[in-house]
Order: structure tokens, then sequence, then C-alpha cells
């Protein structure tokens, strides 16, 4: 185990790193320092490493807490290949095709699979003008997958100089454009404009604000595919946090970090709720960049992430989310398969609501993971597994008391779930488990309960966001979604791919 230093007055060694998170984005930190030579201790305040992706075992089920799916797998080779190991050794994904299906209440079905022409013939059948512009959509999304994702995605942007070359890049790419307004000028049938521009709420985004940019993700989705971690993405994490063991670093679970300890400018460790204090030459943050800055660094003076930023700060949405078993039902509901979005009545108007006006709707959509038809091991035998997960409001709206809403707010989604897809359900729920808002302020102290920490609107993204080097003390660096390039498990991967540009290697 290694040893966990105080904070000293003698001048730094040069190799100790203390990351603050146990999220993919803090194991991922930690498994780049490792490789260029850092001793890291990595700090969490839950029981098992993975953040929201981690996973909760209750009555023989495991319910993965956040994200489902692993696209671009390339970069978690890459990852693995920086410490000299081997991915495919540790994580097993398995393709998924179909991706998903999307639902509509009339019985519409759209499903989103690898093969184009099959992809064309979707398209066909909701409405046939629309194949050529699902063609140029696709068009429109390669180009912004190279540039977005594999030119500024993985580089830093916290010098003013980076954001000043692109910008004419941004203004032919028409960045200024939102995602449901690309669409729009794509598709002429709505449903087809919602299964084209939905794909940003995975990442905490308004399709009708966020960039265009975010359009990519159907070429990524198209060229890389959609894979299933066996274990889920916890399992993924525990396979991370080896790596980091045994490149000699340290997890320490059920520990808070209370405050970043800054002095004369730089970091000289942190200050855990116990009062104990533990010195480091690098100190990362995959902390909610607003809970990083507002709180870790609350005494330290700032420069630009001051407290009347973060309060003119646009959060993300935030989630409402079901976990439950079912008891004998693994040959029920056959047409129900991993990943199922069932639309609302509405989208323009439920994507106002959360987002603009902070409204609990009595309409909503919902999106539906059932991975017990991919990986038993998640389920008793015989049974299945299920989350059920719904955009709501952050709390900074103010006007709902979850305390008080969860059970109406449930009872509502299940009777949508009884109608439109798992007919019979509340009969066969064995075991459940339901977050609020709440519950990710408290559990991940993420500002105002937000699923995916800062919104990524084209004004809090890029050079706008929370760089990965901070400009508020030397030494400390953030990663994860609230940071460069942004949310999404892709995303939150590559900060610490741009980390590792930044850091200097350790000295011995």
């Amino acid at each position: 185990m290694t040893r966990l230093d105080p904070i000293e007055s003698k001048a730094r060694v040069g190799n100790r790193a203390i990351v603050i998170g146990a999220g993919l984005g803090g194991l991922a930190a930690a498994m780049r320092l490792g490789a260029k030579g850092y001793t890291v201790t990595i700090i969490d305040k839950l029981d098992v490493p993975g953040g929201r992706g981690s996973a909760i075992w209750q009555d023989g089920h495991r319910f993965d807490l956040g994200p489902t799916i692993v696209t671009v797998p390339q970069l978690y080779k890459e990852l693995w290949a920086a410490c000299g190991r081997s991915f495919e050794d540790d994580v097993e994904l398995r393709p998924l095709d179909p991706f998903y299906e999307i639902r509509w209440p009339d019985g519409t079905k759209f499903v989103a699979q690898h093969d184009t022409e099959a992809m064309r013939a979707e398209v066909a059948k909701i409405e046939p003008r629309d194949v050529a512009g699902f063609d140029r959509f696709l068009e429109d999304s390669a180009k912004r997958y190279w540039f977005g994702f594999e030119d500024l995605g993985r580089r830093s942007m916290h010098q003013l100089w980076e954001l000043v070359k692109v910008l004419p890049t941004f203004g032919m790419l028409r960045a200024d454009r939102s995602v449901y307004a690309h669409a729009k000028r794509r598709f002429i049938n709505e449903k087809l404009r919602m299964a084209f521009s939905f794909h940003p709420l995975f990442i905490g985004g308004d399709p009708t604000h966020v960039t265009s940019m975010y359009i990519l993700v159907s070429y990524l989705e198209k060229q890389f595919g959609v894979h299933y971690a066996i274990g889920g993405l916890a399992g993924m994490a525990r396979k991370m946090a080896d790596v980091v063991e045994d490149q000699g670093g340290t997890l320490l679970m059920d520990t808070t970090v209370d405050e970043i300890v800054v002095e004369g400018g730089r970091v000289r460790g942190v200050r855990l709720e116990s009062g104990l204090e533990l010195g480091a030459d690098v100190v990362v943050s995959n902390a909610d960049a607003g809970h990083t800055y507002d709180r870790l660094m609350r005494a330290a003076p700032k420069k630009r992430w001051t407290p009347a930023k973060l309060k003119r700060t646009r959060y993300s949405m935030s989630l409402f989310v079901w976990y439950f078993g079912t008891k004998g039902t693994c040959g029920d509901w056959a047409d129900v398969g991993h990943h199922t979005i069932l639309n609302g009545p509405r989208y323009t108007g439920l994507l106002h609501d959360i987002f603009m006006k902070g409204k609990l709707s009595d309409d909503m959509s919902l999106y539906v993971h059932r991975p017990s038809v991919t990986d038993p091991s998640v389920a008793p035998e015989g049974d299945d597994t299920f989350y059920v997960l719904s955009p709501v409001p952050h709390l900074g709206h103010g006007g709902v008391d979850w305390s008080t809403e969860a059970e109406a707010y449930k009872a509502k989604v299940l009777a949508v779930l009884e109608d439109q897809l798992l007919p019979g359900l509340g009969s066969k729920i064995s075991t459940e488990q339901v977050f609020t808002p709440e519950t990710f302020r408290d559990r991940y102290l993420s500002p105002y309960g937000a699923g995916f920490s800062i919104e990524p609107r084209i004004l809090q993204s890029a050079w706008f966001r929370p760089h990965n080097i901070s400009e508020e003390a030397e030494g400390l660096y953030l990663v994860g979604a609230g940071t460069h390039p942004g949310a999404g498990v892709p995303g939150v991967i590559s900060t610490a791919e741009v980390l590792a540009q930044l850091v200097p290697d350790a000295v011995a």
C-alpha cells in the first residue's frame, strides 16, 4: 500500500499525485499519471470505484447506475496501452446490433442499427422523402466527428488562441446552429428530427440549444458501433482501479475531500473531512467542476471561476432513475431489447419545460435499459434487471420537493411502461431503488443535482468550459464531465488523455 504523506514544508519531491474522485475520468487520469511515473492516491466518498459509472447490488441484481454503453472502443485500448496493458485482456465488449429502438405513442418504431442500408430502410418506413436527408446528415456528422472529436476533443483548449484559430471552421460547420435545428434542415418528418437530434440528452444538453457539433454521434455510432461491457461499466471501472493499484497507486474509498490546499498560488495537497492533510505535487479533480471551484477551493482567490460566474453557469438537466428487478420474466416482453427509448406526446415542448421553465411535466420521455438480455449475470436466473430514466429539471429551478414527489412520479412512469412497453410490470417487480435529483446532489456532490455537470452549450464548450489545466492554482488539473471536451463516457475518458499532455513527467 502506498504511504500517504502529510503536507510538508520542504521542497516538493516531484512524484506524488492525488486524484479527487474515482469516476471514470478520475480512474483514467490516475492510469495516465501512473504511466508518467507518479505515485497516485485516488480519494472518493463512495465505497466502490466508478462514480456515476458504479453499480449497486441488491437482492441478486446488479444495477448499473449510470452509463450503459461503450462507444469509440479505441479510446480504451489506447488508455490501457499507455499503461503497458491490453484492454481486451481485462474487458469483454459485446457489440449490440440493433443499437436501440425508439418508440412513439402512436406505435411508430425506429430501430437504430449498424448497417447503413438498414438505416435507410428505417427512415423510409417513416418518411421516404427523408432518405436523401439522412445521407446528407451522415455526411454532416462525419465532418463534425473528425473536427470536433478527433481534433478538438483530444487536445487542450485552455489557450484563447486555440479557439481563435478554429473559429472559421466553427463558422463553416455552423456550430451556432442547434442539433435540433440542423436535424430540422435535413428531415421533413418530426419523428425523424427527434431520432437524429436526441443524443445530446445523454450528455446533459438540450438538443434545441446545444451546438450542432454534437450531431457527430450519428457518425460515431455508425463507424465504431455500440458495445456493452460484460460486467457493466462498474466492472470496467474495477479493472481500471486494478491497473492503478498495479502501478503502485492507492484507492482511498469512503473518504471525502473537504478542501484543496493552496499556498502561494500553488496546490500543496488536500484536506479531508477528518482534518487529515495529504500532500501532493499534482492534484487532479474529477469532482464536478462547479463543486471543485465553489466548495473545494472556497478559501483560495479565483480569477475566473468566481462564485458569481458559477451562479451564471447553466447546468445540465437532472434525472429521475428507477432501478428494478423482475421475477421470472426472462421470457416475457420478447420485443423489448437492451435499449428502448419511449417518446412522450411532445418533444421540443417537453425539452423547453425541462431546461428553460424548470417544470416537472405530466408527460415524459423514457429511456429503458434491460441489460439482462445481453448479460444474464445482472439478475438471478430467470429474472430481469431494468432501469428506466426520465430527464427532469435540476434542483436550481426549485418548485419540486422530491421527498414527496418521488413516489407519485414513479407511479406515472409505471403507468407509461405498462401501457407502452411492459404490460403487467407492476405485479412482477421484486426489488427496486429510486434516484432523484437530490440523490445526484448528495451522492455525487453535483451542483443542483445536475446529471451531467455544466451543459455543453456553445459558450460553455471548448475554451469557454473549465479548463483541464486550472488557471486558479498551479499544479491543479480537472478531468471529467465538467471540463473539456465534456460529458459522455468517450468525452470523460478523453479528458484524461488531454491531462496527460499537460502534466509533466514525474521527477524521480
